[in-house]
């Protein structure tokens, strides 16, 4: 199957009315994509993307499989409905474990020699499925090194979305703090042909099974965001190739930089992007970050406070800590406050 921009038009209603389930064929046992989504509060945008990939004709035919985690959302009748339909797998946690391992957990759970990682607030058109089967055929025989692929994203209005980047550093990192929020992480890739990239967006990511087991799955200790960076460094670094795809693309209707931040998901984001410094590197730019981190943390602290909002002051007391934790070399004692905080605040 050739992947054209005409075939793969993202541009499709976010809400599509549903299509009725149909019970995969019996000629193919074991999938050859295995959709990973991980759920947290979004079933009525979780029930949407599964429907859509149901009725993609590889889904009918039994190729393609999708496993739903959810991170301990409230009790919900998709839940229920999620359960009777054929060719879904759900799996409910007790807690919400983060990103990282409910995407592992899904992953474990799954059959597919490809994985393809999807948000619950992508818009899927008609033929993504199709392309995504045929590019990971493609690069199963030109590029067995080919490990993870992203591809094209647009906002709900059409408007393109970032999606992929160069590594972090701290120079570049600081610097980027003067560039809007949808364009800090990222950088704008030319040209409709495939090419090598240093890390590609984890809202819609495909992942060569062989490549996420030879780096040991997702790293947990990332809750939520970098994590995608993250595991793109690390396969290079193993040898796997990291490309972006723009023949093919999604809608991803809510993305972080396009809605005002809690000061929840601010320490979440912190925290992480500790992480990913404290994993590759050197440490005195690790304690140069965290002073940044911190300095950023009490001026918003103070600006809660004299708006008489105890909740959210607290909470960037408590990312300044976070910051303190990583620059004395303590990720344990980190990790417990962001999990205290995000366990007690009911998540992002």
């Amino acid at each position: 199957m050739l992947l054209t921009p005409a075939a793969t038009d993202p541009l499709a209603p976010a809400t599509p009315a549903p299509r009725p389930l149909r019970r995969p064929a019996r000629t193919a046992t074991v999938p050859r994509l295995s959709v990973v989504v991980v759920n947290y509060r979004q079933w009525g945008n979780t029930e949407v993307l599964v429907r859509q990939l149901l009725a993609a004709g590889p889904a009918r035919r039994g190729e393609v499989e999708v496993v739903v985690v959810d991170n301990h959302s409230p009790p919900h009748a998709v839940a229920r409905r999620l359960r009777r339909w054929p060719g879904v797998s759900l799996r409910r946690w007790g807690r919400n474990r983060g990103f990282a391992r409910a995407v592992n957990e899904g992953c474990r759970l799954s059959r597919g020699d490809w994985f393809l990682l999807l948000n619950p607030d992508v818009t899927v058109p008609d033929g993504f499925v199709e392309g995504a089967l045929a590019l990971a055929d493609e690069l199963r025989a030109a590029a067995p090194h080919a490990g993870v692929v992203g591809f094209r994203l647009h906002d709900a209005d059409g408007t393109r979305q970032l999606s992929c980047g160069p590594f972090p550093t701290l120079a570049g990192t600081l610097a980027r703090l003067a560039l809007p929020r949808s364009r800090r992480k990222y950088q704008a890739v030319r040209g409709p042909q495939r090419r090598p990239v240093d890390w590609v967006t984890g809202c819609c990511l495909l992942v060569r099974r062989a490549c996420l087991q030879d780096l040991g799955g997702l790293d947990r200790r990332f809750f939520l965001y970098y994590e995608d960076v993250d595991l793109c460094r690390r396969a290079r670094e193993r040898g796997w190739s990291v490309w972006y795809e723009p023949r093919l693309g999604v809608v991803h209707r809510d993305p972080l930089h396009g809605r005002k931040v809690a000061p929840v998901v601010r320490l979440i984001t912190r925290h992480s992007l500790l992480t990913y410094a404290a994993r590759h590197w050197p440490h005195w730019q690790v304690r140069v970050l965290a002073a940044v981190v911190r300095l950023e943390a009490w001026g918003r602290r103070l600006w809660a406070g004299w708006r008489r909002r105890p909740l959210e002051a607290e909470l960037f007391r408590e990312t300044g800590a976070v910051a303190v934790d990583f620059a004395r070399g303590d990720e344990r004692r980190a990790r417990r406050r962001l999990l205290r905080r995000v366990w007690g605040e009911g998540g992002p």
